[in-house]
């Protein structure tokens, strides 16, 4: 077994093809010379690897902003210029494989690694570049940062972007070079009205006394350039956004497994967890528009863990434990697989509150 060597990291990413370039689920598995990605079958990871990544002489991206629709991304280029595209389900679960990654790449080199920790929490603005020329950069049509309609507490609003792509922004054009750095340099520019904050979050953290936490690295806190409000009539566009429950604020994000209700098959979900209103929705991670395939609203719900000795009833496939069952309160049945039995802990913790 390739894995002997001992693991690292493992979980599921999403992984670009080499021949078709579609995106595929994979559950990989870090080393310290390489990175190994197994196909699921019937709630299964096979047992050999489909593939492998050699580390040696790789190079590491992240954030890569090569895919506009797809913001989580992390490439890496072997030394025989091979490029893999890996996709997490969210911003922090990114860079602690980007980190991981990066650790095992330099691990024969450890100043490197310490220059990589100390790098993290450190910030020098470079003396060549101006906060006037970053603006200027972010507005270009072509590289600038994608100014999208996010939704904030029910409301949509137009033109804006999210602290932790405006963070990835800054890193990939080289303005940054720890996202430390970006979030220091991002309170900059709201500092001096290049920027503001958009919705209830960002606004309440530019009150905070703590310059640090002016400027929120988050997918849900949003921004727009300052010149934006003075274009139009209202500061902000609020148009009310029928899908309420995907206004909520997001408590648990990641990736599981779940059984389908009529061909009874597996597959690999992103689930997202929403309070207020409290709302479990569920994404196909392959595809690049961000709707919800799946969802129910968590009032009257039960949640609990099932045993993992045997295939409980109602459950179909080969599967390998860490099961849990939701009860909606039209009595319909959600069976969900997690990938270690803590992390079935955490998310009953987290939805149980809400129920």
């Amino acid at each position: 077994m390739e894995e002997e060597a001992g693991v690292l990291k493992e979980g599921f990413l999403v992984k670009r093809g080499h021949v078709v370039r579609n995106w595929k689920v994979r559950w990989f598995v870090l080393l310290q010379d390489k990175l190994l990605y197994y196909k699921i079958e019937g709630g299964k990871k096979e047992p050999s690897p489909k593939g492998r990544i050699l580390l040696d002489g790789c190079t590491i991206t992240c954030p890569c902003l090569e895919y506009e629709n797809r913001p989580l991304l992390i490439k890496l280029k072997t030394k025989t210029n091979t490029d893999y595209f890996l996709e997490c389900c969210s911003r922090e679960e990114r860079d602690s494989w980007a980190l991981d990654i990066t650790g095992a790449i330099h691990a024969g080199h450890p100043v490197q690694v310490q220059e990589l920790h100390r790098m993290k929490n450190s910030f020098k603005l470079l003396e060549n570049i101006s906060l006037h020329n970053i603006v200027e950069r972010m507005y270009d049509s072509s590289t600038g940062i994608k100014l999208t309609r996010n939704l904030d507490q029910g409301n949509r609003y137009k033109e804006t972007f999210t602290g932790s792509a405006l963070v990835d922004w800054l890193i990939s054009n080289s303005f940054a070079v720890s996202r430390f750095e970006a979030v220091t340099l991002a309170s900059m520019l709201m500092d001096e009205n290049f920027l503001r904050p958009v919705g209830v979050r960002s606004t309440e953290a530019m009150r905070s006394s703590d310059p640090s936490e002016k400027f929120l690295d988050d997918s849900t806190a949003l921004y727009m350039f300052a010149e934006s409000s003075k274009k139009n009539t209202s500061s902000k566009e609020e148009v009310h956004f029928n899908i309420s429950e995907l206004s909520g604020t997001i408590v648990k994000q990641g990736f599981l497994m779940k059984q389908g209700h009529k061909r009874k098959n597996w597959k690999v979900r992103k689930f997202v967890l929403r309070a207020d209103p409290a709302f479990l929705h569920y994404y196909d991670p392959t595809k690049e528009d961000n709707k919800p395939v799946g969802g129910f609203s968590l009032r009257g719900c039960l949640v609990s863990a099932l045993e993992d000795n045997g295939v409980p009833a109602g459950v179909k496939g080969n599967v390998q434990g860490n099961l849990f069952k939701i009860i909606t309160k039209n009595d319909i049945d959600y069976y969900i697989q997690a990938s270690s039995k803590a992390e079935r802990v955490q998310w009953i913790e987290a939805i149980k509150p809400l129920t």
